[in-house]
């Protein structure tokens, strides 16, 4: 498969899923600027693809809820003075992107008591700071 993104857990995304649009980018490049389409939009259906697996869809949809516009992710590139290198870029990005959206959620914390020891050598600090100020604080006059 040539050109085809590999997200990881068995996603493969395959080019011909992938749209891409190029325009004039802004910022430095002198001349260049206004004569080469740098500028790179990467889109990719989220809602639609078949490459994403039915049981991680919801997940991804979810996660990426802000990001998309009709189930459709767009990532912007235009970092190099280089189209090529700026295809890549939003390639990468949208990988990272579709990682974290599909990734499993992180396990659930239990919670736990401080161990005695802790507790103690924490009383231990608290009253050797009361101490310190306690002697730094001049004899009152009566």
């Amino acid at each position: 498969m040539e050109d085809a993104l590999i997200v990881g857990r068995g996603i493969v995304i395959p080019a011909h899923e992938l749209q891409w649009r190029f325009s004039r980018a802004g910022g430095p490049g002198g001349q260049g600027v206004n004569t080469t389409d740098t500028r790179v939009q990467l889109t990719f259906d989220v809602a639609a693809s078949p490459a994403i697996p039915d049981h991680l869809r919801p997940r991804a949809l979810r996660r990426l809820e802000s990001r998309l516009q009709d189930g459709r992710v767009t990532i912007t590139a235009s970092d190099s003075r280089s189209q090529l290198q700026n295809r890549r870029a939003a390639e990468r990005r949208l990988v990272e992107l579709l990682r974290e959206a599909i990734a499993p959620p992180p396990r659930t914390r239990r919670p736990t008591k401080p161990s005695r020891a802790s507790v103690d050598r924490r009383i231990k600090a608290k009253k050797a700071r009361g101490e310190t100020k306690r002697l730094r604080r001049g004899v009152a006059d009566h």
